[in-house]
């Protein structure tokens, strides 16, 4: 077996796999490591009952909070990463956000990058993950001359009358900018309609999703492969501490070591930073790469609420997730802060619904709720501090999290309600916990970003701004990690667009 590669990339998600595509046609001896295996192609994939209530799809692994109670997070070790089971809205965060913000619970800081230098990486990254939208249709767009790669995903009939509405009470909806596939290696002759997709694995492949969009691409040349099940267990360095000398891991039952000119972290910002606290070694006895002490530190997740609008007219929507707004971005007319974001959500059904809800609202059974129900996602910015952290503890992976900055997104919740209220057509609102597994929303680990930090400092942030190490020259870490700040949109895209920034940077300069 060969244990020495130029590049190992560790991690198969919205990161590692855009990577491993940008770089494949470098003609390096390339390797991916990914501790999951496949999701299986199986009729479970579509399964309310055994995605979100049995979470057939998420790790067994239990992770501490802060008062070391146990929990079952919404994390997925697999061939493509939690983007196999995302909802594939894909989003540029606005341009405002790389700047200083100021919130009602603080500031939210100043990226060591603008806009202007992810720009061309954003169109790559919607180009690459077939993003269906309407430039210009969302207030807070952030500058963009060519269209989106794909026109707009349809409103389903329900939706529209919903957007008509909210356009009428004076808000700018606007086509949700959405990853869908709809060409890739189609063999049906029929076309094909959109459904299970928020939460789900797609058994279709329709879902834009890092496995199928950038690493399938990517195994199709001959130096580039691909290891599952094999989990990174530490990080060796050499004697000078500047440079990682092997990786050690768990592969086929057997621990083995390899080596590899240049190491990229992919792991999602909670494992990558796990895993360089777990490499501590006399040079580094904070954790590898942490001399600025930042490693862990200043968690981000959003302050996310899912809601469930109780209709009057009855929705027979198959595929919701097609209207976005944010009129209520930067601030309200009542409020001169940040709210944040709001989308639909997949369609409910009667299981999810009762799963959540123990008690059906007054006259309305689990199933006729399910056939009434609109399903909204909100999310706010949350700001990074640095004693919101992830350590490792005998064995175990903790979370200490404490809430912050959430008088805007209570806000939001109150300006959606009377926005659909207003229309006339909303009854009830219900909060809709399966997201946040069984209502735990550190649980709710999807959006997770902030923990390795990039920057000019090597005293304040661990990564320089193409994610190297500033303490070890052939380290790199490309996921949520590198955020210093996050946003109130959902990281997925900025992701892929500073992988494949980074990926430019290695091919001209490494």
């Amino acid at each position: 077996m060969e244990n020495h590669y130029d590049i190992i990339i560790v991690g198969t998600g919205a990161g590692g796999s855009t990577l491993a595509h940008k770089l494949a046609d470098s003609g390096k001896k390339i390797l991916i490591l990914e501790r999951g295996g496949y999701i299986p192609i199986e009729k479970e994939n579509w399964d309310s009952e055994a995605v979100f209530i049995k979470n057939r799809y998420t790790t067994n692994e239990r992770w501490l909070d802060k008062d070391d109670n146990e929990f079952q997070p919404g994390q997925h070790y697999n061939v493509g990463g939690n983007t196999k089971l995302y909802g594939a809205a894909l989003f540029r965060m606005r341009e405002s956000d790389f700047e200083e913000v100021i919130h009602h619970g603080g500031i939210s800081p100043k990226w060591p990058i603008s806009y202007a230098d992810l720009k061309d990486f954003y169109l790559e990254a919607e180009t690459l993950y077939d993003v269906h939208g309407e430039r210009g249709t969302d207030p807070t767009d952030p500058s963009e001359e060519n269209p989106y790669p794909l026109p707009p995903l349809p409103h389903e009939p329900r939706i529209q009358e919903i957007f008509n509405d909210l356009k009428s009470f004076g808000l700018h909806p606007f086509p949700l900018p959405i990853g869908v596939n709809f060409n890739k290696e189609n063999k049906a002759e029929a076309p094909f309609i959109l459904d299970r997709f928020d939460g789900f694995p797609d058994p279709t492949e329709h879902k834009a999703d890092a496995h199928v969009n950038a690493l399938r691409q990517a195994l199709s040349y001959e130096n580039v492969e691909l290891w599952i099940n094999a989990h990174v267990q530490k990080l060796y360095t050499n004697e000078a501490g500047n440079k990682i000398s092997k990786i050690e891991l768990e592969y086929n039952g057997k621990t083995i070591t390899l080596n590899s000119d240049l190491v990229i972290l992919s792991c999602g910002a909670i494992n990558s930073s796990v895993l360089l606290l777990k490499s501590a070694n006399e040079q580094y006895p904070n954790g590898l790469a942490n001399s600025s002490g930042v490693v862990g530190r200043n968690y981000m997740f959003h302050n996310n609420s899912a809601m469930i609008a109780l209709s009057i007219e009855p929705n027979p929507t198959r595929f919701g997730k097609t209207l976005g707004i944010n009129d209520y971005y930067h601030k309200s007319d009542d409020f001169d802060f940040p709210l944040g974001h709001i989308q639909m959500l997949g369609k409910s059904d009667k299981i999810q619904i009762s799963a959540d809800s123990p008690v059906p609202a007054p006259g309305f059974t689990f199933e006729l709720m399910a056939k009434h129900a609109v399903d909204f996602w909100l999310a706010s910015e949350d700001l990074p501090d640095p004693n919101n952290r992830i350590t490792y503890e005998n064995g175990k992976i903790k979370i200490t999290y404490t809430p912050n900055n959430l008088e805007g997104h209570h806000r939001l919740m109150t300006k959606l309600k009377f926005a659909l209220q207003n229309s006339g057509q909303f009854s009830h609102f219900i909060p809709k916990n399966i997201y946040f597994a069984k209502d735990m929303p550190i649980a709710a680990v999807a959006h997770q970003n902030g923990t390795v930090r990039f920057g000019t400092d090597p005293k304040t942030s661990a990564l320089d701004i193409y994610c190297r190490s500033h303490d070890i020259n052939n380290l790199f870490v490309v996921d949520g990690s590198f955020f210093v700040s996050s946003s109130a949109v959902n990281p997925a895209l900025t992701i892929i667009a500073m992988a494949l920034r980074v990926g430019d940077y290695i091919k001209k300069n490494l």
